[in-house]
């Protein structure tokens, strides 16, 4: 069977991460009992020096994967202590660039290890002193499914779900809204765009989402033969598509020799091993021939988790931002879905940076955002540059 990297015969089981041995992490024996959100366990969790004076609720969930089947997922939850009741709820999609638990932001938040931090500490404590709670959903799924981006959607959706009825937080009737950049901003903005359809019932007020990858197709063809500095984190989403779509993607199937021991190396790696790994290679590398994309399962799957090719549309107001010669991802493909949005009457405000590359991009886009996210809360009139 030719995959997504051409023939092969090696490797064809998914590696799938070495399970959390935490319970909270693990699925119940009745999860298919559940509904979508309905909150399955809750863990009070230590304060964080790094968020003073926020209670941390651990949340576990339950979501629905990519092929409409029931999971076990989790959500941390920042409840400032001088929130008011009912108050708003930013539901924060951190860049998880991870295929393993270690790399879950709820792990991070509490792990001594200074390569696994979570950044965007400094903008999420100006959030906390507006009083607004924050949730911060590890939208990769119990598998790590790295590159699923529907199903990082749709654990958004459930996470806020969730969020909302757990006793005692008082956000029942919390105003909600979504953001995230990059890797977070493909589940905000599937979480957006599936809204409608998997979640109607949410009272969102707006999505901001930066730096999105739209179009897997592309970013896959971009580095079939040339060499690219970040193409770990193409292999990861491979590793990661093949474990949520192992039939229609196996692409373990695939891979020589070297690829398999990158896959094996990377199983449960985090970003800086993914970088490591991938640095300067290319498909050619790591697969057995080059019969890229000639399977139609295999681009059926990337088509499927990517925003461009996506017939929904939020119906929501949008705020969305990038670098304009961003080298990681397709900008024509955010300007496309941009101009679809808009065409189906979306209040999208899209805005470029002078940043010019990918990264810096979402550091110079966090006061607008939150200017933006503020004023969504406060019921002004969304702003629209289509």
């Amino acid at each position: 069977m030719i995959s997504l990297f051409g023939p092969g015969s090696a490797g064809a089981v998914p590696l799938y991460p070495t399970p959390d041995p935490d319970p909270i992490y693990a699925a119940p024996a009745d999860i298919a009992e559940k509904s979508p959100g309905e909150v399955l366990e809750t863990r009070p969790m230590p304060p964080l020096a790094m968020f003073p004076g926020t209670a941390v609720t651990l949340v576990k969930f339950r979501s629905t994967n990519s092929q409409g089947l029931p999971i076990a997922a989790t959500s941390t939850l920042l409840t400032p202590q001088w929130r008011v009741p009912d108050g708003p709820l930013l539901s924060y999609q951190h860049i998880i660039n991870a295929l393993g638990p270690r790399c879950a932001v709820s792990r991070v938040l509490y792990s001594p290890d200074p390569n696994l931090q979570v950044r965007e500490a400094v903008a999420l404590n100006a959030v906390l002193a507006r009083g607004w709670s924050v949730a911060l959903p590890d939208h990769l799924g119990p598998t790590f499914a790295y590159g699923a981006a529907r199903l990082g959607g749709q654990i958004t959706l459930d996470g806020i779900r969730a969020a909302r009825a757990v006793p005692g937080l008082n956000l029942h009737r919390s105003p909600i809204a979504m953001a995230g950049y990059s890797g977070g901003g493909m589940a905000t903005a599937w979480a957006a765009a599936l809204a409608p359809t998997y979640a109607p019932e949410l009272d969102i007020v707006g999505a901001a989402a930066g730096g999105v990858p739209t179009n897997l197709v592309r970013m896959i063809e971009a580095v079939n033969t040339a060499p690219h500095p970040a193409f770990g984190l193409i292999m990861a989403a491979a590793i990661g598509l093949e474990r949520e779509y192992p039939d229609r993607l196996p692409i373990g199937e695939s891979l020589n020799p070297r690829g398999l021991w990158a896959r094996d190396v990377l199983a449960n790696g985090c970003t800086n091993e993914i970088l490591a790994v991938g640095a300067g290679k290319s498909v050619m590398d790591f697969a057995s021939n080059m019969s890229l994309m000639t399977n139609r399962d295999a681009r059926a799957v990337l088509e499927e988790n990517s925003l461009e090719f996506f017939d929904g549309v939020p119906r929501i107001p949008v705020y969305e931002w990038h670098s304009a010669s961003d080298p990681l991802i397709p900008v024509d493909s955010i300007v496309a879905t941009n101009r679809r949005y808009c065409d189906a009457g979306v209040r999208l405000q899209a805005d470029t940076t002078i940043s010019p590359e990918h990264m810096s991009a979402a550091v110079l886009g966090v006061p607008f955002v939150l200017g933006w996210l503020d004023a969504r809360f406060r019921g002004e009139p969304a702003p629209s540059n289509c």
